[in-house]
């Protein structure tokens, strides 16, 4: 093994890469790489590689693909590469077949030098001379010197997370030579796509006649943009992938917002559309918080599920984690340990009932916080920063007038769109300053707390109420027939909106329920969690009885969800989904029915809004409710197996498949 302290070493390079199946030629790169210690686990490192390909594919067009993660068996960041004169299916969005494949491997703590080194790659690889000495190299070793920045490579830019452009034509970056623009580009690993795309933009403006200055919110780190500069902006670009932080920036800017994949191949488009919206003059009241109808028209629909899933994003963490402490103190201390004394100056070191309520009074904290984080973050999605503080406020008010979680989704939705709404007003440049410090938040805090004390509270409050009582009252029939609704929603997208709004609605009556949740909470709660579990659990099933059917890849997959499954992870099976929806969806909506349907019925309950099995303790019937569970798993296993095995040769299992794929009707 050899190790020079380079991101690559001739080691790394395979200028004959000799595999025609995407899924094998990173198996081979993969290990290149535990061959030079860069990796510890070859299998995990390539299931964290095929994690990131099931986000969004990496082929970036013209024969170059960028397969990349972030991953814990990683040990320092590195590239392989591999030249193949076959070519390989990345699914590029302009059809053509990888001829040049970097996997670039980063570990979960890099520092920021070497993060700034792969951003630094990433743009070259915008380059067309950069990457045609790659492909003109015949000698690993020049290859590696070219990607380490040696003499024969291009240099690289000088610092990603700045807002430059180091080696654009000067017409690009001397003041006044034409229009100026700004940008904002990121991605969900923050280590390629972002720093492609602001390197595509860049080149494109320059190519436009245009000034440009990008700041690139990604794992290299991210210097903001100068007010100043964003002050001079005749337009602003957004191709992002995750929320713009800060976005409040660019109020009364035109904006062109996109995809960062859009950054990276169709920059000039971009550009252009930027250049006429900046040419039209200024942009509408609150257009720096709306996407630029040039760009990417979102249906109102859609524009409501990214603000809801948004503020459920951030009040997850809380749930779980309060959740978990609640019930951990009533398993230890019982019911009656949410009626004990303040732990502050009674706490007892030695005494089970001092931990049991310190576990409750801890956990009861962090529930304080659901309503108003997920009102305030609601808020945040639709207005950004500024809104922030009537979101909250209208969360906490919710709270006090019993509204509940019903009562913060519509204080969240109020207080962003009475924010986005005051972020447009032309006022005074002397008032402007203040505007989105002292003005917006005084006068929303005030409306929304108006709205919430005095008009909507009461009547949201009742709602809620009778809602709890429904749910208190279910039984027979009609308690099956919302756990079959509730397992359909939580397995039609697998960790998507709709799952979400299952979860939500769940956790919420859970919450809502007081110290002592009540028995119809309980059993909504469990529905949903036992069905959750079900879609990774069936599809590891499927590939451990028939991998046949399955890619080695899917294979691998199959090993990680079990445990996936079985911490009520239903992410688990979105790699068997992205690879043949029409087979993988509707089993697994099948079997988490099964699950959420038969836990009704059982009257099983969870005390805990997460954990799967490993709560187990916290559940009502537990037998019955792992009996729900494995009735789901086996329906879901059993269901895609003869979904992908109708009218299909059987094939031996340690057969080899030319094409790459296993008759799975489906490529890698």
């Amino acid at each position: 093994m050899s190790d020079n302290g380079s991101l690559i070493t001739p080691a790394l390079v395979d200028l004959h890469l000799a595999p025609a199946d995407k899924a094998e030629a990173l198996r081979a790169l993969g290990q290149r790489l535990v061959a030079e210690g860069r990796v510890t686990d070859l299998d995990g490192f390539l299931a964290d590689v095929a994690a990131r390909e099931a986000q969004a594919p990496t082929g970036l067009g013209d024969g170059i693909a960028v397969p990349h993660c972030r991953s814990a068996h990683v040990t320092r960041p590195s590239l392989a590469l591999g030249r193949s004169s076959r070519g390989l299916d990345f699914d590029a969005p302009d059809g053509r077949p990888a001829d040049l494949v970097l996997v670039i491997a980063a570990p979960d703590g890099a520092d920021d030098a070497h993060l700034r080194i792969l951003a630094a790659l990433a743009r070259r690889l915008m380059d067309p001379a950069f990457t045609g000495a790659l492909r003109a190299a015949t000698d690993p070793s020049v290859v590696a010197a070219l990607v380490d920045g040696g003499e024969a490579g291009p240099a690289p830019a000088a610092a990603p997370g700045a807002a430059t452009v180091p080696d654009a034509s000067p017409a690009s970056t001397a003041p006044g030579a034409g229009p100026r623009l700004v940008a904002v580009t990121s991605c969900p690993t923050g280590i390629a796509h972002t720093y492609m795309a602001a390197r595509a933009l860049e080149l494109a403006a320059a190519r436009a006649g245009a000034e440009i200055r990008v700041e690139t919110q990604g794992s290299a780190g991210s210097t903001p943009l100068d007010p100043a500069v964003i002050a001079a902006a005749d337009a602003v670009i957004l191709a992002h992938d995750v929320e713009v932080r800060d976005r409040a920036r660019f109020a009364g800017k035109p904006v062109v917002d996109a995809g960062v994949k859009a950054g990276v191949n169709r920059a000039d488009g971009l550009v252009a559309e930027a250049l006429a919206l900046a040419a039209a003059g200024p942009a509408r009241p609150g257009a720096a918080a709306a996407p630029a109808p040039a760009a990417r028209p979102e249906h109102w629909a859609r524009r409501l599920r990214g603000w809801l899933m948004t503020g459920v994003s951030y009040m997850i963490p809380f749930v779980a984690a309060g959740g978990l402490l609640i019930a951990l103190g009533f398993a230890i201390g019982g019911y009656e340990i949410s009626s004990a004394p303040s732990v502050v100056g009674h706490f007892d070191w030695t005494s089970q009932q001092s931990w049991a309520a310190l576990f409750f009074q801890a956990g009861a904290a962090a529930f304080g916080f659901l309503v108003p984080v997920l009102s305030g973050y609601i808020a945040y999605a639709i207005a950004d920063r500024a809104a922030l503080a009537a979101g909250v406020v209208g969360g906490a008010i919710s709270v006090t007038v019993g509204a509940g979680f019903l009562g913060g989704i519509v204080s969240g939705l109020i207080a962003g769109l009475l924010v986005r709404w005051m972020a447009g007003w032309r006022v005074p440049r002397s008032v402007a300053g203040i505007m989105p410090v002292v003005v917006i938040p005084l006068l929303s805090v005030a409306v929304v707390g108006l709205l919430m004390f005095v008009v909507l509270g009461s009547p949201i409050a009742s709602a809620m109420n009778a809602l709890t009582d429904w749910l208190d009252g279910l039984s027979g029939t009609n308690a099956v027939l919302l756990g079959l609704l509730l397992g359909a929603m939580m397995a039609f997208d697998l960790g998507g909106p709709l799952n979400k709004v299952a979860y939500t609605f769940a956790a919420g009556a859970l919450t809502t329920a007081g110290s002592a949740p009540d028995a119809g909470s309980l059993t909504v709660m469990a529905a949903v969690m036992a069905a959750g579990m079900t879609p990774p659990l069936g599809l590891a099933l499927a590939t451990a009885v028939r991998g046949r059917l399955f890619t080695r890849e899917e294979r691998e997959n199959g090993k990680a969800a079990w445990v996936l499954g079985a911490s009520f992870i239903t992410e688990g099976a979105i790699p068997f989904a992205a690879a043949d929806p029409l087979r993988v969806i509707p089993s697994a909506m099948a079997g988490s029915m099964v699950a959420g349907g038969l836990t009704m019925s059982f009257g099983s309950t969870l005390r805990a809004p997460h954990g799967g099995i490993w709560v187990l303790p916290l559940i009502g019937s537990p037998a019955l409710y792992l009996l729900a569970v494995g009735a789901g798993t086996v329906v879901t296993a059993g269901l895609v197996l003869l979904l992908k095995g109708l009218g299909r040769p059987s094939v031996p299992a340690d057969a080899a498949d030319p094409a790459g794929t296993l008759l799975t009707g489906t490529a890698v």
